[in-house]
């Protein structure tokens, strides 16, 4: 069964994205609030229908719910835009796509903070989930409103689609 390394290095950064400095996946994930950025990309096809991804029960944040299609930490020393391209060819093997940037935000949760950068994109080409998933599929927009709040997503999936992703509709 695969697992994170929890010696990864992050930077740490403020809340405009500046590194500020570096700590491991383990420090960031164990409560010590360090901000750390991640990418995060909504993939929609072209009838409007959202792709999420399941996390596998390994992981050690959110495992088991249903997620964004594509998020990863940026990796010390890569670009937001270097970042988003290498988690969706690793996440989904998706190579040809075109995001567009909705926004930036502070998710905080009771075991880290992650200054989010936020896109969408339309694409109906092949998907191949990796094995760092646990699957995917295409949810109608009234099937995602219709399990939120029960348990089925992540905390930070269901925030940030209330708040930014519905407003893109």
């Amino acid at each position: 069964m695969p697992i994170d390394n929890n010696e990864e290095l992050f930077p740490i950064v403020d809340e405009d994205g500046h590194i500020t400095g570096a700590a491991t996946r383990g420090e960031c994930h164990n409560g010590s609030m360090q901000l750390h950025p991640v990418v995060h990309l909504h993939v929609f096809n072209s009838k409007g229908e959202l792709y999420l991804q399941k996390r596998p029960d390994w992981k050690d944040i959110q495992p088991g719910k249903w997620d964004t299609a594509v998020g990863g930490h940026i990796d010390l020393g890569e670009s937001v835009d270097i970042a988003l391209e290498r988690e969706v060819r690793e996440e989904l093997g998706i190579t040809d796509f075109t995001p567009t940037r909705v926004c930036q935000y502070v998710f905080q949760s009771d075991r880290e903070r992650e200054l989010v950068f936020v896109h969408t994109t339309t694409y109906d080409g092949e998907i191949a989930p990796s094995e760092e998933l646990d699957g995917g599929r295409f949810w109608t927009v009234d099937e995602i409103k219709g399990q939120l709040g029960n348990d089925v997503f992540t905390p930070n999936f269901e925030n940030e689609f209330e708040q930014y992703i519905l407003k893109t509709l």
